[in-house]
C-alpha cells in the first residue's frame, strides 16, 4: 500500500510547483502561450523547455536518449510494476486514449512512456511485459536511482521509496510518486502537464489536436 501521508506531501509539493508555472498565465505582464488548439486535459506552459541530457534503459535493450522521441508528442508517467492502484489504473486509462490514436500515422502518433522508478525490482524485461499488457505501443524504460532522480526533477515530478510496513519483508516496500504526467512536445521538450483525475477521451482529443497542429 502507498504511504498516503508521504504521497499527500509529494502531491502538495508538486501542486505548489505547478501553481508557480500556472501563475505565469494569469498575472499581468507574464508571457502568454502561443495560440493553439483549445485543450481539455493538457495544460501547456507558456514556453517549452529543453530537457537536460538523460539516458534511460528501454525494455528492448536500447537506450532512450534526447532526440529519440522527436516527431511525437509524448506523455511520461512515473510508476512501478508492484504498484497496487495508481499505476495500473493510469496505464489502463491511457490505453483507452492510445486506442483512439491507432489511425494516426506511426511517424507522428503520440507516445506513452512508462518510466519505472523501482529499478531494484523492475528489470527491463519486467517493465516491458507490464507496459505492453496495457497497450502494445507503450514504451517502458528505467535507470539507476541517480539518473531517475535527475530525469524526474527535469520534468517537475518526484518519487520516494516508502519502507515496508512493520513486520513485512523488506522487499515489500512501496514507491510514492507523482500521479501527474509530463507532456513532451514533438521536439522532446517539456511542454506541459496532465493532472488527475484523467479523462481518456479528453487526453486522446488533446494529443490528436496537438499532433494535427504539428503536421500542418
Amino acid at each position: 500500500m502507498f504511504n498516503r501521508t508521504t504521497l499527500l506531501v509529494l502531491a502538495v509539493a508538486l501542486a505548489a510547483g505547478l501553481g508557480l508555472v500556472a501563475s505565469q498565465f494569469w498575472f499581468p505582464g507574464a508571457p502568454k502561450p502561443a495560440a493553439g488548439p483549445e485543450l481539455q486535459a493538457v495544460r501547456l506552459f507558456p514556453q517549452p523547455r529543453v530537457l537536460p541530457a538523460f539516458a534511460l534503459q528501454q525494455s528492448d535493450g536500447t537506450q532512450l536518449v534526447p532526440g529519440e522521441l522527436n516527431g511525437h508528442w509524448t506523455l511520461v508517467f512515473l510508476g512501478f510494476t508492484h504498484c497496487p492502484d495508481v499505476c495500473p489504473t493510469t496505464l489502463a486509462e491511457l490505453a483507452r486514449a492510445q486506442a483512439e490514436w491507432e489511425t494516426l500515422p506511426d511517424g507522428v502518433r503520440p507516445r506513452v512512456l512508462f518510466v519505472s522508478v523501482d529499478p531494484e525490482r523492475d528489470t527491463p524485461d519486467r517493465i516491458g511485459e507490464y507496459a505492453h499488457h496495457f497497450h502494445r505501443d507503450t514504451l517502458a524504460a528505467t535507470a539507476d536511482i541517480p539518473t531517475l532522480e535527475a530525469f524526474a526533477r527535469s520534468l517537475s515530478l518526484v518519487f520516494m521509496k516508502a519502507p515496508a510496513a512493520d513486520g513485512a519483508p523488506a522487499d515489500q516496500y512501496s514507491i510514492d510518486h507523482s500521479a501527474a504526467m509530463a507532456v513532451l512536445d514533438a521536439e522532446g521538450r517539456m511542454a506541459g502537464v496532465v493532472q488527475p483525475p484523467f479523462d481518456p477521451a479528453a487526453i486522446a482529443a488533446d494529443l490528436a489536436a496537438l499532433t494535427g497542429v504539428q503536421a500542418r
